[in-house]
């Protein structure tokens, strides 16, 4: 392979081939994807929590989403410029420490930027999207797991008490209970993050690094000049919005006498089953962009996750349920094939695209309140209008990305992406 990381700008200057050790890192790659992927999406069992235990509507709620996201729009830009110094690995390792420990929305934003575009570089750029589709397919499986881990330990605690029966001295005394259990379950989680800091402390020169050029806020902002990755950008705040805005309501939506009217902690154990098809679509997407063109496949799996909530809304009962449920599956490839399509022909450049990209995941933040808002407003059922318009507009990135990027950015993107 052509210099991979020495088109990123970070660190592989003057090697030529894949690194002899390349199986190696993509191990431990792996392993960071299904770490964030699940201290990320254990918010969605906070949302539910969190409103239940403090009587919160769904705005208020999902202000959980709103503060663990904005992080990305802080951070993200940043953290571009920090991996394109000091290198891939280097810049897990701070992170680790420095991020995740102590400010974890902002550490795992600074994961997202270092990895995804690493991830793309550890094998040919044929299968950049198929390899990265892989690798959220880990992502899913701590999603999955951490997701009913939460079920069981958060919600499972006070699933036969209702925080509106109480009032004074007892109903602060069951709050406090509660919110203890959640700080116990995040002590639990930051120590597995210092562990595995700790591996990537003892491979910190797996790769060499050398200095990279100062890239400064206002040029990593010029890349949204050109329509291909202003779009991905665009469609990233709306995939991870739409995402996000349909777990965090899903427990109160499974809950609705319109619709299963299962209890809390059966609810969180149905929404695993979200993440479940997410994990079961990216192992089989990884397949499927190696054999359809990507934005092909990503247009179809939105249409399809549009249909589906669309019938949801229409709908009640088990159908209702299962067919929100089954949204996780369509959403499976959608991250890493837009991440993927968006940066083509970045070349030196893809340290900034990525975090231009890891930006957008701002939406996370953003689109759940614009559903909390609508639901607050006019029932939860219509909140699912939200993501359908979200699915639509991915549909047609799909559409305008078919074709790979052409000319010498079609270059430039077989170095960044071998």
């Amino acid at each position: 392979m052509a210099t991979p990381l020495a088109a990123t700008g970070t660190d592989e200057q003057t090697t030529t081939a894949v690194p002899s050790n390349a199986n190696v890192l993509l191990a431990m790659v792996v392993a960071v994807f299904f770490l964030f992927g699940g201290v990320t999406n254990l918010n969605d069992i906070l949302v539910p929590k969190l409103k239940g235990l403090f009587q919160l509507n769904y705005a208020q709620a999902m202000m959980v989403q709103f503060a663990f996201f904005t992080s990305y729009a802080i951070f993200s830009i940043p953290a571009g410029n920090l991996v394109a110094r000091i290198g891939y690995f280097r810049a897990i390792v701070v992170i680790a420490f420095l991020g995740a420990l102590f400010v974890l929305g902002g550490g795992i934003t600074l994961l997202q930027v270092a990895v995804n575009p690493l991830i793309t570089s550890l094998g040919k750029p044929e299968s950049a999207h198929s390899r990265l589709t892989f690798a959220q397919f880990f992502n899913s499986v701590g999603v999955f797991l951490m997701i009913r881990f939460g079920a069981q330990i958060i919600l499972g605690a006070s699933a036969k008490t209702d925080p509106a029966t109480l009032s004074g001295a007892a109903l602060d005394q069951f709050r406090v209970s509660e919110t203890s259990v959640v700080s116990h379950a995040y002590v639990g989680i930051a120590v597995v993050l210092v562990l595995v800091a700790l591996v990537f402390w003892l491979q910190r020169k797996a790769i060499p690094t050398h200095a990279a050029e100062k890239v400064n806020f206002i040029e990593s902002l010029g890349l949204l000049r050109q329509p291909r990755l202003a779009f991905g950008v665009a469609c990233i705040f709306l995939y991870v919005g739409a995402e996000v805005g349909i777990a965090s309501i899903m427990i109160n939506y499974l809950e609705q006498k319109s619709v299963l009217g299962i209890d809390a902690k059966a609810a969180g154990l149905l929404l695993a089953n979200y993440w479940l098809g997410a994990l079961i679509g990216r192992f089989c997407g990884g397949f499927l962009l190696r054999l359809t063109a990507p934005g092909k496949v990503l247009m179809a799996f939105a249409l399809v996750a549009a249909t589906l909530v669309l019938t949801s809304f229409s709908t009640g009962g088990s159908l209702a349920a299962y067919s929100l449920i089954a949204v996780g599956l369509a959403n499976s490839i959608m991250f890493p094939t837009i991440f993927s399509l968006a940066v083509e022909g970045l070349g030196d450049r893809a340290p900034q695209g990525s975090g231009l990209l890891c930006t957008a995941i701002v939406g996370g933040a953003f689109i759940p309140w614009l559903v909390g808002a609508v639901a607050d407003a006019a029932g939860l059922r219509m909140g699912l209008i939200v993501p359908v318009i979200c699915y639509v507009v991915i549909a047609s990135f799909g559409w305008f990305a078919r074709k790979p990027a052409g000319g010498e950015g079609a270059a430039a993107a077989e170095v960044v992406f071998e």
